[in-house]
């Protein structure tokens, strides 16, 4: 027993003085630490000055969620995040991240107007992400070569378009590429207990971001609103359609019957009263049917007004005044961190490692 205490006692007095070495070894390297650190230090600032300001606009919607055919099961399934979604009418939250992302969306966004007075800018954003975005000095580096390779061998456009059909989208490299720009500098974040959408953009412009935020946060409820009013507008145009109809065919019977008793008056006779009733029974058919189908007609354009949601909107889109990125403090201190353990596995791993070779 008294020999694992003393085994004990030992390990840590060994454990002391191999903490007090090292403290003392960090101490007597401690103004080339310094020197690791203050050339981190500006390493780290010359990246984080390099990196074009972004700014990021959020902007938060509410879309009204149809409860219809949702118990107490549904209610007990969001409040541990589970959506149970039955209603085939309303869209679900889970794809409104597909929907802003997919192409069609993005594609209606490059036609758009972006204005930045202070930037002197004035073109479309399809031109602005294309020709007049600011990088960091590196990627001209990095880009040179395929620059040249891309002269060298240019890749082919796609201009021959017939004999395709209407709904395949056709692009050029160009136009994939900023796609898919437009696709990283766009975030889109779903509540699924709530249902609150969080639309977030990200540009170089604070004034354009902005812009940009307030246009699609329209684009996501235009098309909400137009996905779940779909079916009532379909059955709104067939029930207009067989309004009209109906109204003229009524339009017609009763002038047939008009026409009729105009031309025989003072005629009394069995023939001219049968005829006179039928001719009157198909303009009261046909009044019926046209009584009933406006009826139809005015349920018809309630349902629409009925099923179309609306969204709220919380947080609309701000100028933001402070840049997104880059975070100069977080780079600097990383890479001054990073100074650090050089210089410390420097000591103590590879200057040991060639000292050892040497010997």
């Amino acid at each position: 027993m008294s020999d694992t205490i003393n085994n004990t006692e030992s390990v840590e007095v060994e454990n002391e003085i191999d903490l007090i070495e090292l403290i003392r070894k960090l101490w007597n390297k401690r103004w080339f630490i310094f020197k690791a650190c203050c050339i981190g230090g500006v390493i780290g600032l010359i990246i984080a000055f390099s990196i074009p300001k972004e700014y990021t606009t959020t902007v938060i919607l509410a879309p009204e969620i149809n409860s219809e055919n949702k118990g107490n099961m549904g209610a007990l399934a969001a409040t541990i995040g589970i959506n149970l979604q039955q209603n085939t009418s309303e869209i679900s939250p889970d794809l409104y991240p597909d929907i802003v992302k997919s192409t069609p969306f993005l594609l209606a966004l490059l036609d758009l107007k972006v204005v930045d007075k202070e930037q002197e800018i004035n073109t479309t954003l399809y031109n602005y992400l294309n020709d007049l975005q600011k990088k960091a000095w590196w990627d001209y580096i990095f880009s040179f070569p395929f620059q040249v390779l891309s002269k060298i061998h240019p890749t082919p456009e796609n201009t021959d378009a017939e004999g395709i059909s209407e709904k395949i989208i056709s692009l050029t490299v160009e136009q994939e590429e900023v796609i898919k720009m437009l696709n990283k500098k766009i975030s889109i974040s779903v509540n699924k207990k709530t249902g609150v959408i969080s639309l977030g953009v990200t540009m170089q412009s604070a004034n354009i971001s902005a812009s940009i935020a307030d246009t699609l946060s329209s684009y996501m409820q235009d098309y909400i609103i137009k996905y779940r009013t779909e079916k009532a507008r379909q059955d709104l145009a067939f029930t207009q359609i067989l309004y009209d109809e109906s109204k003229q065919e009524y339009y017609n019977a009763q002038q047939v019957y008009a026409n009729y008793i105009d031309k025989n008056q003072g005629i009394i006779s069995a023939s001219f009263r049968t005829t006179q009733e039928r001719l009157q029974n198909e303009m009261n058919l046909a009044y019926n049917v046209y009584t009933q189908m406006a009826q139809q007609l005015q349920m018809a354009k309630i349902k629409v007004q009925d099923t179309t949601p609306v969204c709220k909107i919380i947080q609309p889109a701000v100028i933001p005044i402070k840049a997104s990125t880059p975070k100069k403090i977080l780079i600097l201190m990383g890479f001054v961190f990073l100074a650090f353990l050089a210089s410390y596995g420097w000591i103590f791993f590879v200057k040991d490692y060639i000292k050892s070779g040497k010997q």
